[in-house]
């Protein structure tokens, strides 16, 4: 079960985090995994570690933000594949500031990748996904989304963009065979949150990973590779029924936290 044996997967932000997770749990279910990532030289490292394992994946540096070099690399990609039957919208940056504390070019920067990335890659895929028949979209996206997060005013902000360009993509192209759907993890363990605790909490980095960690009720933040479980359960075949959908992976964050 839960297989991808000859789909055509591209993931965007697949050098890292939880997209590196995706593109590498996809290929070791048989999918042949193109990563579209800003950091060619990390892309290049998941492509190696897959290649190592037996199986197929390609790296393409692109600015996900930037349509023309979206459209043309999901060109050169589907000359070269023949077709894509999965689009996962991974790429994407953070930002720590309320609305008075966003700048405006902040803002903006927050805006073009997360919310204007997803929207690029998914209008260079969509044409060709109705003309083969079907495909899968899954967008990630974040609890911020939902709930009030502090200090996470930009960054909720595009998340919630996401979910809804979801749920419009869904209703717009169920006749087509096209499903989409949307993942909100809480705080997940990445080489971001090391990163933003050895800078804004240098010394204190344990106390603070604790005490970021019991926000979730579970008592502990996720995994990337929990995330990539659920994306390959939601792209792969068994799923078929599965569409319009936002899937917290949030440790009981949302329901749970009073």
């Amino acid at each position: 079960m839960f297989t991808l044996q000859k789909k055509i997967a591209v993931v965007t932000g697949g050098g890292s985090g939880i997209g590196r997770a995706i593109a590498e749990t996809f290929a070791q279910q048989g999918a042949e995994v193109f990563i579209l990532e800003l950091n060619k030289a990390s892309a290049t490292e998941v492509v190696r570690k897959i290649e190592s394992t037996g199986h197929k994946a390609y790296a393409f540096e692109v600015n996900v933000s930037d349509q023309k070099q979206v459209d043309n690399t999901i060109a050169r990609i589907a000359q070269q594949a023949g077709r894509i039957d999965i689009l996962v919208n991974s790429a994407g940056i953070s930002h720590i500031g309320r609305l008075d504390t966003t700048s405006e070019e902040d803002f903006e920067k927050v805006f073009q990748v997360n919310v204007k990335g997803a929207y690029n890659a998914m209008h260079a895929c969509i044409h060709l996904m109705k003309k083969q028949g079907g495909g899968v979209i899954l967008n990630i996206a974040s609890v911020a989304a939902t709930v009030g997060i502090a200090d996470r005013f930009a960054y909720s902000m595009s998340k919630g963009a996401v979910v809804s360009m979801t749920y419009s993509v869904a209703k717009d192209y169920v006749k087509d065979n096209i499903r989409c759907n949307c993942i909100s993890p809480a705080r997940v363990h990445t080489s971001f949150v090391d990163g933003f605790l050895a800078k804004n909490y240098p010394g204190q980095e344990k106390e603070m990973f604790e005490k970021l960690s019991k926000t979730q009720p579970i008592g502990r933040m996720g995994k990337p590779e929990e995330v990539a479980s659920l994306a390959l359960f939601l792209c792969c075949d068994q799923a078929s029924f599965v569409t319009g959908t936002d899937y917290p992976l949030d440790g009981g964050f949302l329901k749970l936290n009073t």
